[in-house]
């Protein structure tokens, strides 16, 4: 198993990387002992990973991550690096190698204080590795000061850093950034790679994997999740009653509030997963005595974490409306379809009676109306529109068509 067997339908992709590798493992080699270094070589020192959600962006950069720490002796008889089972390859894949940095964020944005650090960690030479990897997985979440604040990093890196920076698409990234990175597109994966995978690497039963690979449309991580998750499931099928349910303003309104009803749930439940732990430690490492107390000077940590934990639940509650959106739009997707007599493979197959209700109910032009409506609040909620004010419009102008 190499590192990019979890690199599902991204072929052109990992010849990239796979030939950026080889020519990083010789150019270490070669600086090791002295010796020229290739002037075309393929290896650079920062990546731009872009595609659609569920493409595999940060999958394609940890495991170009892993590939450039591979110590496997095969490289010195032609191997290609990214064995997936030397100890650079197997750390940086878990997350445990020393010169491998992931960075994620379960906040709204990545901000300067958190940048200038990762800034400074770049500079340091590698510790057991080969390369320092700064992997940042939602470089589109850089506000613009932090994105200034990497600008300088990505201008003069250091001998031996690699940056690798993921985000949905090029306009997500400052135009200064992405100019002085190599970019990468990555596609959405085909739905039979999808649910191949899921029965090859998750035990999945084949029908509900190709279920799950055709209803998120080759989304991997979501298609995982709805495969694995009854509680997913469950909710999946609540969304998708709801334009049958927007027939009278008074069901509009209820339908909005409860789907951010259900975004609140999925936030509170992540809170009482990671707040309470997170609460806890960070009493014992301040000194908490007996009964809670605090002792002084600890208030401003305390109310730091508790701002984090709110900014958390923000980001998850948006991230839920977001998935409910996504359903949504496929949904319509697939009336147009039906409208248009499109040979198009439908994705919500198990909902065809409400796919041909409404869509014998309808127009293709009210479809897509309802399309533009369910992409305005997405905009809506991107500006911060109140997300019930955003939802409760999109409802109403899903009902007009």
């Amino acid at each position: 198993m190499t590192v990019w067997d979890d690199l599902v339908g991204q072929d052109r992709v990992q010849a990239q990387l796979g030939a950026a590798a080889r020519d990083a493992d010789a150019l270490v080699t070669a600086q090791s002992v002295g010796g020229p270094v290739s002037p075309s070589s393929k290896m650079t020192h920062a990546w731009l990973f872009t595609g659609p959600p569920g493409s595999g962006r940060a999958t394609a950069a940890r495991a170009f991550a892993a590939a450039l720490q591979c110590t496997s002796p095969d490289r010195a008889l032609g191997g290609a690096p990214g064995c997936g089972f030397c100890d650079g390859c197997h750390t940086a894949l878990i997350g445990t190698h020393a010169d491998v940095e992931v960075i994620r964020t379960d906040l709204l944005s990545i901000g300067v204080k958190e940048t200038r650090e990762l800034v400074r960690r770049a500079q340091l030479s590698p510790a057991v590795g080969r390369w320092q990897v700064i992997v940042m997985e939602d470089a589109d979440r850089l506000t613009e000061g932090a994105g200034n604040v990497l600008l300088k990093a990505v201008e003069e890196p250091a001998p031996r850093t690699v940056w690798l920076l993921c985000a949905p698409s090029l306009e997500d990234v400052l135009p200064t950034i992405r100019s002085r990175c190599r970019h990468l597109t990555l596609r959405t994966p085909p739905v039979e790679a999808v649910a191949d995978v899921l029965i090859r690497r998750d035990g999945i039963d084949p029908e509900r994997a190709a279920s799950a690979a055709r209803a998120t449309q080759g989304h991997i991580g979501r298609a995982r999740r709805l495969a694995t998750d009854e509680r997913a499931r469950a909710r999946r099928a609540a969304v998708l009653k709801l334009p049958l349910r927007v027939h009278d303003v008074g069901g509009c309104l209820k339908s909005a509030q409860e789907l951010i009803d259900t975004a609140t749930d999925d936030a509170k439940q992540v809170a009482e997963e990671i707040d309470v732990k997170e609460t806890d430690d960070l009493k014992a490492a301040l000194g908490a005595v007996a009964g809670g107390r605090m002792p002084r000077g600890t208030a401003g940590a305390m109310k730091e974490l508790e701002d984090r934990q709110k900014r958390r639940r923000t980001r998850t509650q948006r991230d839920s409306l977001d998935l409910a959106l996504s359903e949504l739009t496929g949904f319509y997707r697939d009336v147009l379809a039906l409208q248009l007599g499109s040979r198009t493979a439908l994705a919500n197959t198990d909902v065809r009676d409400a796919l041909d209700r409404i869509a014998e109910s309808s127009t293709p032009e009210r479809t897509l109306r309802r399309i533009e409506a369910v992409f305005a609040c997405r905009r809506a909620l991107d500006r911060n529109v109140a997300p019930l004010l955003a939802v409760e419009s999109m409802t109403v102008a899903l009902r007009a068509g």
